[in-house]
C-alpha cells in the first residue's frame, strides 16, 4: 500500500503541508503512532517519517516521499523553543509522551549531548540529517524536496503528486512563532488521529506487521 511521507524535520513546516494535502483531498496524520494510523492515512508528516524513512520505504513499496526545507537562520530558533518547551517530556525514562516520538528525536537531535540547544549542534543535526536523505534517495524519482516558504514549492507538490491545483495558491501559515498545536485546533474530516486505535487498540507501529 503506497503512501505520502513527508520526512523533514520539526519546524521546516511539516504543519503546513500537512493542511495542504488535506484540502487535496488527502487523509492525513500530522505524526503517526500506530499500526491503525498508519493504515488509515494516505499521507503522514512529521514523526516518525522524518526519522524512520528508510523503514517506511521497505514497508510500503511506490510510496512517494518529501523532503522540506528551511533556512537555518529561520529553523534554529524554531527548533531551539521547540526543544526547549519538550525536551523534559521526551526524556526516555521520565517524559510522558509516546515512546515512538522520544526514540526519534533522540535519534536525530541526541537529546542528552550538553550542547543540545546550541546553533552549532543543531545545524549538525540538520545537515546531517539533509545529507543521509539525499544518499539515500540519490537518483530516485520518489523524493520532491521544497521549501515551503518559496514561490511556486506548492505548485511543485500538485505536480510531484499528479493534482489539479487547489483553491491555495499557497501553503498556509501554521505553527508561527511559538506556536505548536495549531494541528490539534484545525478541523477537517480527513484528519487522522496519531493514536487511531481500531482493531489493533492502539498498538504502536511495529515494522514487521
Amino acid at each position: 500500500m503506497s503512501k505520502i511521507f513527508i520526512i523533514g524535520l520539526p519546524r521546516t513546516g511539516t504543519t503546513s503541508i500537512s493542511v495542504a494535502l488535506l484540502e487535496c483531498g488527502f487523509k492525513v496524520a500530522h505524526t503517526a503512532f500506530t499500526q491503525q494510523a498508519f493504515e488509515l492515512a494516505d499521507a503522514i508528516s512529521d514523526a516518525p517519517c522524518f526519522s524512520d524513512y528508510q523503514q517506511l520505504d521497505r514497508l510500503f513499496p511506490n510510496s512517494k516521499f518529501i523532503y522540506l526545507q528551511r533556512e537555518l537562520s529561520k529553523w534554529l530558533p524554531s527548533i531551539q523553543r521547540l526543544l526547549t518547551k519538550m525536551t523534559l517530556h521526551l526524556l526516555p525514562k521520565t517524559g510522558h509522551f509516546n515512546p515512538v516520538l522520544k526514540r526519534c528525536f533522540e535519534q536525530t537531535f541526541e537529546l542528552c549531548n550538553n550542547d543540545l540547544f546550541t546553533e552549532a549542534h543543531l545545524s549538525a543535526c540538520y545537515q546531517k540529517h539533509q545529507q543521509q536523505v539525499k544518499e539515500y534517495f540519490h537518483g530516485r524519482p520518489d523524493l520532491l524536496s521544497i521549501n515551503i516558504s518559496e514561490q511556486g514549492s506548492l505548485q511543485a507538490l500538485y505536480d510531484f503528486l499528479g493534482q489539479e491545483s487547489q483553491h491555495l495558491s499557497l501553503f498556509p501559515h501554521l505553527n508561527k512563532g511559538a506556536q505548536v498545536s495549531n494541528w490539534r485546533d484545525y478541523k477537517h474530516v480527513n484528519k487522522i488521529n496519531s493514536l487511531s486505535a481500531g482493531k489493533y487498540h492502539r498498538r504502536f507501529f511495529d515494522y514487521h506487521y
